[in-house]
């Protein structure tokens, strides 16, 4: 067992590789056809990463985020099936996770796919993205989205390990600079925490679009989540339980109304991504996101 290290110095172990019949698969998410994941495990240990669930097949006894697996197929990726597609590396970990400053494995992706007639979707909190802008730049469709929902550091390290908020706006700068589509995407907006006009104002002049995304509480991590509100921000613990114990959505229904009708006097170009059980299911019925 290796022991590895991320940038912030936070303990990551490597435990093998494991084999994978292959890395592309067909997608459920409303906004692409497949998906990649190079790695199973993700270091940076999101303290609400709906992809936790995962953990159940790994056989790892550590606590989600403390551990990945490098996943290896020895069947190429099949780009005939991404012939006016969609693709997404990746949807269960975030693609530029600490390991692969040293495995490289979503750059042998993007290796593999950059010359295809297809879409690529790009979703990462880690400024290392900023090492692949050569292949980015050779993709015929890409798109590189930077997940932040706070400009507040403090807020962000009680969240995640991944890059600080200063490094993640220094990479979407360099992506867009190098003529890379840019997107900010806020996720998870945090009822009464997340500021999005604050981060837009921060970002517009060089991001080209906006995802908005809100909180999803569900599985393990909803009690843990919950705890933090009360502990650090007990302000709004009532609101919090009116959203996630009591079911209550008007808070969901008036940050839709307000970040539509802000970005559309803007002339700000956005995804509505709020409700994703009921984007997939509009998938399935074969209807098209909500972009303005």
């Amino acid at each position: 067992m290796e022991e590895r290290f991320n940038d912030d110095h936070f303990r990551v172990r490597m435990v093998d590789e494991v084999p994978a019949k292959e890395l592309l698969t067909k997608s459920n998410l409303p906004f692409c056809d497949y998906v990649v994941n190079p790695y199973l495990g993700c270091p940076h240990a999101c303290a609400y990463c709906y992809a936790s669930f995962m953990k159940r097949f790994t056989g790892c006894q550590g606590e989600w985020g403390s551990f990945a697996y490098l996943k290896v197929s020895e069947r190429d990726i099949d780009v005939s099936k991404l012939e006016g597609r969609s693709v997404f590396p990746s949807s269960v970990t975030d693609p530029y996770n600490p390991l692969e400053k040293e495995c490289r494995a979503t750059r042998r992706v993007l290796e593999r796919i950059a010359d295809v007639d297809c879409k690529i979707y790009i979703s990462t909190k880690s400024p290392l993205v900023t090492r692949d802008i050569d292949l980015l730049k050779r993709c015929r469709d890409v798109v590189v989205a930077i997940s932040l929902n706070t400009l507040d550091d403090g807020f962000r390290r009680d969240m995640d390990r991944a890059g600080s908020v200063g490094k993640r706006l220094d990479a979407m700068r360099e992506l867009h600079s190098n003529g890379i589509y840019t997107v900010l995407f806020v996720s998870p907006w945090f009822p009464g925490l997340t500021d999005f006009r604050e981060l837009v104002d921060a970002t517009r002049d060089f991001t080209d679009e906006y995802w908005f995304e809100n909180l999803n509480l569900r599985g393990d991590y909803k009690e843990r989540i919950l705890s933090y509100i009360d502990d650090r921000h007990p302000e709004l613990s009532d609101l919090y339980a009116r959203i996630y114990r009591k079911g209550n959505g008007s808070f969901w229904d008036e940050a839709e109304r307000e970040f539509t009708g802000y970005c559309q006097s803007e002339g700000i170009r956005f995804v509505n991504a709020f409700h994703h059980s009921k984007l997939v299911a509009e998938k399935r019925r074969g209807a098209k996101p909500n972009r303005c």
